[in-house]
């Protein structure tokens, strides 16, 4: 199991459930401090390799040194979000530029190593389904991963793709952004969501997981987003 985004976050989580679960995983990212004491806290299951998602030739030396890739799941992303008239251009192109083109890079150069019956996992993000605020270009992004996904389930077949697109959830994503704002956003996915909470990288790991183990699901995104996507 390959998980780009491994070292930290809802990546690192997947990597401890499979784990538990019997499984070998590889770490990719692009902090070797961050992944070395991720893998060193998963102990002689996990190995990891340095990978920079924007960079098609970090990509193909990071899968040319594997013998095989069983699952992909790439949840590192990095970029900007905010309204089209306060961003420039750089900024809006962000999400597109790591969060779409990484994965499909990923998803391209690891190609050649997928097992037949092998499976990825895309990461979007309930806000291209229903945006909670002016991010236009965010939300656009994670309506095209989505796009992807389906269209890489066709392509790729009998490999499955299938996307995952949570809600807002309290982890390490947000405990790196402002309190200010950090407390804003949750106050309000509270009352807009069904389950009036927010979700954790552990519940968006098992949604990984059992994308990973279904093995007639394909094409699909699955929302674990709390019903956010239904009011």
């Amino acid at each position: 199991m390959v998980l780009i985004g491994g070292g930290s976050g809802i990546g690192l989580r997947v990597a401890h459930q499979a784990v538990t679960a019997g499984a070998q995983v590889v770490l990719g990212g692009r902090s070797s401090a961050r992944l070395a004491v991720a893998a060193e806290e998963l102990g002689d299951r996990a190995t990891w390799r340095t990978v920079d998602i924007t960079d098609g030739t970090s990509l193909a030396s990071f899968f040319t040194e594997l013998d095989r890739v069983d699952h992909l799941f790439t949840s590192a992303a990095s970029y900007r979000v905010g309204p089209m008239m306060q961003l420039s251009d750089q900024d809006a192109e962000s999400p597109f530029v790591s969060k779409f083109w990484g994965q499909y890079h990923a998803v391209k150069a690891a190609v050649p190593k997928l097992a037949e019956d092998g499976s990825i996992v895309l990461m979007a993000g309930a806000a291209g389904a229903r945006p909670p605020a002016a991010a236009p270009a965010y939300a656009a992004c994670n309506a095209a991963v989505e796009g992807l996904g389906r269209g890489l389930a066709v392509e790729l077949a009998p490999v499955r793709v299938n996307v995952v697109s949570p809600g807002t959830i309290d982890g390490n994503l947000w405990a790196h952004r402002p309190e200010e704002d950090r407390e804003a956003a949750f106050a309000q996915y509270r009352r807009d969501t069904v389950l009036h909470r927010l979700g954790t990288e552990d519940e968006i790991a098992q949604a990984v997981l059992f994308l990973f183990g279904n093995g007639f699901t394909t094409g699909s995104t699955l929302y674990p987003d709390g019903g956010y996507t239904l009011r």
